[in-house]
């Protein structure tokens, strides 16, 4: 248990190094995140050291996972606004929050389609190795290939 400045007692106290190791974000970036208003709450001090707890860490994983999956920083702030601002504007968070999904399952779905893409010639090149033909596969044409020069590459 630690003593805030207020007087206030925390329990699961957790250093700024800690959160670091918990979230994976760095000590620079966690400071950021309190420059810029991000953490939901004021973050306490015990004397000159922020005390952050378990909320703050679940806050911040949030806050990564939104930002890992494409959230812009500008709707990042805009959703810790909202929740800042407490109960009332849960509607407006739920909207924000599905055309996020939206955005990203778009993403996934491109991304699925770029990934058959790839498996297809991958599974291409693994039959031609396999087969011994692997020479045929975009070759790139020379000026004096001779009788190379009517083989068509296979893409």
């Amino acid at each position: 248990m630690t003593t805030t400045a207020g007087g206030a007692a925390r329990h699961n106290a957790l250093s700024i190094g800690e959160v670091a190791r918990q979230t994976g974000l760095s000590v620079h970036t966690l400071r950021w995140f309190e420059r810029e208003g991000l953490y939901l709450r004021p973050i306490p001090r015990a004397g000159q050291r922020r005390v952050f707890d378990s909320a703050d860490v679940a806050w911040l994983l949030l806050c990564n996972r939104l930002r890992a999956s494409g959230m812009p920083i500008a709707e990042i702030r805009r959703f810790a606004a909202l929740v800042q601002a407490g109960p009332g504007n849960e509607a407006e968070r739920l909207a924000l929050l599905e055309a996020h999904e939206q955005e990203v399952r778009k993403r996934v779905t491109m991304l699925m389609e770029c990934l058959d893409i790839i498996h297809g010639k991958v599974d291409v090149y693994r039959r031609h190795l396999a087969a011994g033909t692997a020479d045929r596969l975009w070759a790139p044409p020379f000026a004096d290939v001779g009788a190379d020069a009517a083989r068509q590459p296979t893409p």
